[in-house]
């Protein structure tokens, strides 16, 4: 009956019961922060709903025709709602395809099971669509939804789902995973750990993403040069990460919680709290900031940079956003030593 999920015996438990003893809900909801393995345990589920296979119910054999199909999102009785090509958000034209879908008898399977990941990213107008069918769902349909937080969805639409909230594990216990699962060597899954800040799927995807930890190394050694650099210095590296015009967004949603993570590891070391550093290969550099900084400055940079981010979809010049955020930084008389 092992669904091969790590950190959620609880949710498994759950989840399993609801299938072995048909106490099926017509609507999950999988929240928690991204990489703490919301879509895996939602397509896990989707499998022990249809597995064809099962050793007993509720059980995933993850081999059959159904399970593969389902894990890879390719099955004919599932459907995945995600922002069209060129869109940021879930439309409502594409809720309506969606119930035009649902309103059709399973296929192959015992279940249509629809699939929305990041909620959070529909519109108002496409989610109240939703709502009839939440209210009113077709026979032999499962809907999982799947977000980063309840702050920002329709209290309409969680009052009508199953909401499974999910958390990260302890550093230790994703360390130790990522040693015995994937073999990983002791101080490689200590630093992965930390970075994913016990998020195991976020853990396993930084392990399997060289490009993206020399990306990560490069912008924090960024940062570290800069912070005692003039204004000049600063804002090229801005004009850099702005060119071409068409990617600066991406860079910025790459850099901006890069920083954003220094920033928050300064705040915990000049406020004292004991809390695990996530930056643990730059920690010389964290506790050196940190003490030519007050805990509240540190804490403002931590805001600064975490509204920075929430801008980033509205703001036009992403040059500009990040120059005024380059303002805000301390310009240290002592360089930080890389």
């Amino acid at each position: 009956m092992n669904w091969h999920i790590f950190g959620h015996d609880w949710a498994l438990n759950l989840l399993r019961n609801h299938v072995s003893e048909e106490k099926l809900k017509h609507a999950y909801l999988f929240v928690g922060p991204e990489g703490v393995g919301r879509r895996s345990l939602a397509l896990r589920f989707a499998q022990a709903l249809n597995c064809s296979q099962p050793s007993v119910k509720g059980a995933v054999c993850n081999a059959c025709r159904d399970c593969l199909q389902i894990w890879s999102e390719t099955h004919p009785d599932l459907s995945l709602l995600v922002p069209g090509e060129g869109h940021k958000d879930v439309l409502i034209d594409q809720v309506r395809a969606l119930q035009h879908t649902l309103a059709l008898a399973p296929y192959a399977s015992p279940y249509r099971i629809a699939l929305l990941p990041d909620f959070q990213r529909t519109t108002i107008q496409a989610a109240n669509a939703l709502l009839k069918t939440l209210e009113e769902p077709p026979d032999r349909v499962v809907m999982l939804l799947t977000a980063n937080t309840l702050t920002g969805l329709l209290p309409t639409i969680v009052s009508r789902c199953e909401v499974i909230r999910l958390r990260p594990a302890s550093i230790q216990a994703v360390q130790n995973f990522l040693q015995s699962e994937k073999g990983l060597p002791a101080e490689t899954a200590r630093l992965m750990a930390h970075l994913s800040s016990g998020r195991v799927g976020a853990a396993i995807r930084f392990s399997e993403d060289q490009d993206g930890l020399s990306h990560r190394q490069a912008h924090l050694e960024s940062l570290l040069h800069l912070l005692s650099a003039h204004r000049f210095e600063r804002f090229k590296l801005a004009e850099e990460l702005a060119k071409p015009y068409d990617k600066a967004r991406q860079k910025g949603y790459e850099v901006l919680p890069i920083w954003l993570s220094y920033w928050r590891d300064v705040f915990v070391a000049a406020s004292g709290a004991e809390l695990p550093l996530v930056n643990i290969d730059f920690e010389s550099q964290v506790r050196h900031t940190a003490s030519l900084l007050d805990a509240r400055t540190a804490r403002t940079l931590v805001l600064a940079h975490e509204t920075a981010i929430q801008q980033m979809d509205a703001y036009v010049n992403v040059r500009l956003l990040i120059e005024t955020l380059m303002l805000k930084w301390p310009i240290l008389s002592t360089p930080v030593t890389i």
